[in-house]
């Protein structure tokens, strides 16, 4: 298929700018309430917002979907809304790229992306995050040798606190490059992304091996999992010894996706309807919690099915949780697993959603929490509206003990001092913050606290 060129909205439009009313995440434990929001169909449009911003000494933050868990996107002033910036603009087969605009969603890309025959080589599990948001916050999947979705990007557009619009990519000169290779995990604080390339590859086939294990037996062959699958992830379940794993690989075919009823009793049923169930007779009544856990932990089966990249790494997300995530050295994950295991069997938490594992491998991303380290993602959810906070401030003991970093869209309470140790390049970003932002026209108290005034 030659290349083609399709833009999705009316560049020619002006932004609509909507009334001003509270803005909340996904998970409902953020609020904003910007002053005025806006809604541009273009970079010009996006640009002049943010002129007009700066001339009322307004601040800006743009917002995705609203997945992250922190309030990294909040502001009182400027919110850029991304719907209307949206689309693939170009597929260029011969390079092995796809240029988005920022606003899009994973899903409408993955969608476009598979009638192209092309794929992303890597990428979470839910798609309904905005290309830009999943990125600026260090979006991941697993992977033994490929990395996040931002590391997946080779070029950017990105529009500056004085309305300016920078190009960047690794190819460009020394002063390109350096944007480019910040502001592709950015946190919003460099400026707005317009526009993403991401790497791209013929759409090739994954066989996915679900299967239960003990918690004892996927510990102590971790590094063997890890090692000899290109991805592999496992799900702990609080309160019992059992966990279940998957494992993705590439295959010949052909393919061989679920059924439909069984797909939908699996994804659907249990996994979304039976579990929020679950959940809720947990938090009504929490010392139900380990006698479901054992139940749920319990019925699960083993299942291989073969189907394209998006509908093997993703899966439906419909109940709603909190969610804290750290990246520990890979070496490390065993031993704060079981840390992680004996704080739950010594304490009075009641856990009713599974702890999931991760791993990624190092890149050079400077605030990446995989740069520069072969890393292991352990995360831990709580059920929306019940008590989080002293498991997740628990957790958290254990995560920095062994050198963690939090992801930054997730629930922590690290700040710039401790995350300049944990980061070797986090002064690097923050100088070409200081050259891109001097005023914080990008700042909101998020910000402030991870990256300093």
């Amino acid at each position: 298929m030659a290349a083609s060129n399709a833009v999705d909205g009316s560049g020619g439009r002006s932004a609509t700018t909507s009334p001003t009313r509270p803005w909340r995440n996904w998970a409902g434990n953020v609020t904003a309430r910007p002053a005025r929001t806006v809604a541009p169909a273009s970079t010009e449009e996006l640009a002049a917002a943010v002129r007009a911003a700066a001339e009322d000494g307004l601040t800006v933050k743009a917002a995705g979907t609203g997945h992250s868990f922190t309030a990294v996107a909040a502001t009182d002033g400027l919110l850029i809304r991304p719907e209307r910036l949206t689309g693939v603009r170009k597929v260029d087969r011969e390079a092995g790229t796809v240029t988005v605009a920022a606003g899009t969603p994973l899903k409408r890309l993955n969608e476009t992306l598979s009638a192209h025959g092309l794929s992303l080589t890597n990428m979470g599990d839910i798609m309904e995050q905005t290309v830009s948001g999943a990125t600026s916050t260090g979006t991941h999947g697993t992977g033994r040798d490929s990395a996040s979705l931002t590391a997946q990007i080779t070029g950017l557009e990105l529009v500056t606190a004085d309305g300016t619009v920078l190009t960047c990519s690794a190819g460009g000169n020394e002063e390109n490059a350096a944007v480019f290779a910040a502001a592709r995990l950015g946190l919003g604080a460099l400026g707005v992304i317009t526009e993403l390339t991401f790497a791209v590859e013929p759409e090739f086939l994954l066989t996915a091996r679900e299967e239960p294990m003990t918690f004892d037996e996927v510990t102590d062959r971790f590094d063997e999992l890890a090692a000899e699958n290109e991805h592999f992830e496992f799900y702990w379940f609080p309160h019992t010894g059992n966990c279940n794993t998957k494992r993705n690989n590439r295959s010949q075919g052909p393919a061989a996706p679920p059924g439909k009823v069984s797909g939908w009793v699996d994804d659907e049923l249990l996994s979304n309807g039976v579990f929020r169930a679950a959940c809720a007779v947990g938090r009504a009544f929490p010392a139900a919690i380990p006698g479901i856990a054992k139940v749920s932990s319990r019925a699960l089966s083993p299942r291989t099915y073969t189907d394209i990249p998006y509908k093997v790494f993703t899966s439906p997300r419909r109940v709603r949780f909190l969610e804290m995530e750290y990246a520990v050295p890979r070496e490390a994950a065993v031993a704060v697993l079981a840390e992680l295991k004996a704080l739950v069997e010594r304490s009075d938490f009641k856990i009713s959603f599974p702890v999931e594992v991760r791993t990624a491998p190092a890149d050079d991303i400077p605030l990446s929490t995989a740069s520069g380290r072969d890393t292991a993602y352990v995360a831990v959810h709580m059920y929306r509206g019940t008590p989080h906070h002293a498991y997740f401030a628990a957790t958290e003991r254990i995560m920095t003990a062994h050198g963690g970093r939090p992801h930054w869209g997730k629930l922590h309470t690290r700040d710039a001092g401790h995350l300049a140790d944990a980061y070797p390049r986090f002064t690097e970003f923050t100088a070409l913050r200081d050259r891109l932002d001097p005023e914080r026209r990008f700042a909101n108290d998020y910000l402030r606290r991870v990256l300093g005034d």
